[in-house]
């Protein structure tokens, strides 16, 4: 039997799980949630309403509430080292806020250099502020100088109408470096010290289409949650980018969001290694199918993974991927979490992909079926209440991972 023809794996079955609701919200959705690591059990959400809602989770109340905007909040991040001062995004400005001063907390910084809505807002160690925009752009700011540093022009393009540079996010041990990715459907590093792109995978658009594809099940009027591919395009929605020294320092990965329904996992060392320490060129990444890709390292002829593949015949979504994490309970980092616009959230043990000794892509855990759309999600580092899911109600969504 031919590696297509191979029957896919029995996917996890979907279960539905009560969850705790917090309540601190006026209206709108949730857009964005923080899971605090020196505090565990302390959330942070932003919402449409232009609001900040803090949480502790051994409580039933919501802790704190700041009216941050008067226009919906698209992203928000912790200042590293300093949890207690908080960045927020909201329309094409970026405000700054240090929650000790309560709930008539007033801005302290207002960053205003993006021309469009901001989508994702990051804050690098070193106290680099990136900020990705509807225009394509990033533009990254030096919160010590309270100036604008670099602005990565068009980060994302496309002979189409879709140049959004809808993620950003710093890599941890490459204090120089920024990932992004768009719906140009490209991921892209930048040295963003000399605004210079050190590696871009294109993961195509083939057509514009939306379109369906379901199985026999479905044809036959089956009602399984987990049948189908979606085609739509696979535009990045979504970037999380591991910590350092996750499981034993063997992986420094990201993880990306896609609109086709899938979740790569890319070996970022190997993407920016130098050119020549390859080995052969790299195929284009827009031919991968559900198996994990295989990449010669020049020196042997055995294959080494460098990147997975998570898609529907491995019982992954089937709709678009709007936002991926790594674990940040149990393990640090063994499991890679992702919701979807299907209203399912998804637990994968993505580190078997990387394996040489299976041949299997990773293994789905855990699927949960939480009734909306997931806006996003994210997760603390206790053994309960460890998964916070942001969806299109107002409630912030508390789940259990075993």
């Amino acid at each position: 039997m031919s590696e297509t023809e191979a029957a896919a794996p029995a996917p996890a079955a979907t279960t539905e799980r009560k969850p705790r609701r917090l309540r601190g919200h006026k209206k709108g959705a949730v857009t964005c949630c923080l899971a605090s690591s020196a505090r565990p059990g302390v959330v942070a959400s932003s919402g449409e309403d232009g609001c900040l809602c803090w949480f502790d989770l051994r409580t039933k109340d919501v802790l704190l509430t700041i009216e941050a905007a008067n226009k919906p909040i698209s992203s928000m991040c912790f200042k590293p080292g300093n949890e207690d001062f908080v960045y927020v995004s909201a329309g094409n400005e970026i405000f700054s806020f240090d929650v000790r001063m309560g709930p008539q907390s007033k801005p302290l910084e207002t960053y205003n250099y993006n021309r469009d809505e901001i989508n994702q807002i990051a804050v690098s160690s070193k106290g680099f502020l990136a900020a990705a925009d509807d225009s394509g752009d990033v533009k990254i700011v030096n919160t010590m100088q309270k100036c604008l540093y670099k602005r990565l022009r068009e980060a994302h393009t496309s002979v189409s109408l879709f140049v959004i540079c809808s993620s950003v996010q710093f890599i941890p041990w490459r204090p120089w470096t920024a990932i992004t990715g768009g719906l140009d459907s490209k991921l892209a590093a930048w040295d963003f010290s000399k605004g210079r792109t050190l590696f871009s995978i294109d993961y195509g658009i083939k057509g514009l289409q939306i379109d369906y594809i379901t199985s026999p099940e479905l044809q036959n009027g089956s009602s399984s949650s987990s049948a189908g591919q979606c085609f739509n395009p696979a535009f990045v929605h979504s970037v999380s980018v591991s910590e350092e020294g996750i499981l034993g320092g063997l992986f420094k990965v990201c993880a990306v969001a896609r609109g086709d329904g899938a979740v790569d996992v890319v070996d970022l060392e190997y993407e920016l290694a130098p050119a020549k320490s390859k080995g052969p060129s790299r195929g284009a990444s827009s031919t991968m199918n559900s198996k994990a890709t295989g990449l010669g390292d020049g020196t042997s002829g055995q294959t080494q993974v460098k990147r997975i593949h998570l898609d529907y015949t491995m019982g992954g979504h089937n709709a678009a991927v709007s936002c991926v994490a790594f674990s940040a309970f149990g393990e640090k980092g063994k499991f890679l979490v992702s919701g979807g616009n299907d209203a399912l959230v998804k637990l994968w043990d993505w580190s078997k992909g990387f394996s040489s000794e299976t041949d299997s892509n990773g293994e789905l855990v855990l699927d949960i079926d939480v009734k909306k759309k997931v806006n996003w999600l994210c997760t603390t580092p206790t053994d309960s209440d460890n998964l916070i899911v942001c969806d299109t109600s107002k409630v912030v969504k508390v789940y259990n991972i075993p």
